[in-house]
């Protein structure tokens, strides 16, 4: 008899795998790969094999490198975005819902609307996103950008930020 693990995956037990990496639940998982019978039990037993393990391990990796991709976006986004349609915002009268989709808020932290029909905008600190930055060793491997350049593309962004207020 050959061993398990020279054969390809089946198409359920890659969903399996998947769904498994995402909850971290046996029994849902194998049920939302369309073992019926038995779902945690035969979960178990496929987490015992050593071809399902890796593929888990694979998935596991590839969403680790993701998540720290969509952080780094995040960050750059915090930092060096635009808060031109906040402006706009706190200068429009009566914006409708599907004008405000259409902006970019990214970048605002929180939104108040005192009683005197103000409206008060904070945004996130761009310093601490330049920060958060510089500790992702992904995101400096991504950029040739040094802190101290994005620093000051920062402050650059600010300063045209408020020019336009």
């Amino acid at each position: 008899m050959k061993k398990r693990s020279s054969y390809k995956l089946t198409q359920r037990e890659y969903r399996f795998c998947y769904n498994y990496v995402n909850s971290g639940d046996v029994k849902r998982s194998a049920m939302a790969a369309g073992y019926k019978v038995d779902p945690e039990v035969v979960g178990n037993k496929l987490l015992q094999r050593e071809d399902i393990n890796s593929q888990v391990e694979s998935l596991y990796t590839q969403k680790k490198k993701n998540l720290l991709y969509k952080a780094c976006n995040g960050y750059e986004k915090l930092a060096f975005g635009t808060i031109s349609d906040a402006i706009k915002l706190v200068y429009s009268d009566n914006v409708n819902l599907e004008t405000i989709y259409k902006m970019d808020l990214f970048n605002i932290a929180e939104i108040k609307k005192p009683r005197d029909g103000s409206l008060e905008i904070k945004f996130f600190d761009r310093f601490k996103a330049l920060e958060k930055l510089q500790q992702l060793d992904f995101c400096e491997s991504q950029s040739n950008m040094s802190f101290y350049d994005a620093i000051e593309n920062g402050l650059k962004s600010m300063k045209i930020s408020e020019t336009l207020s």
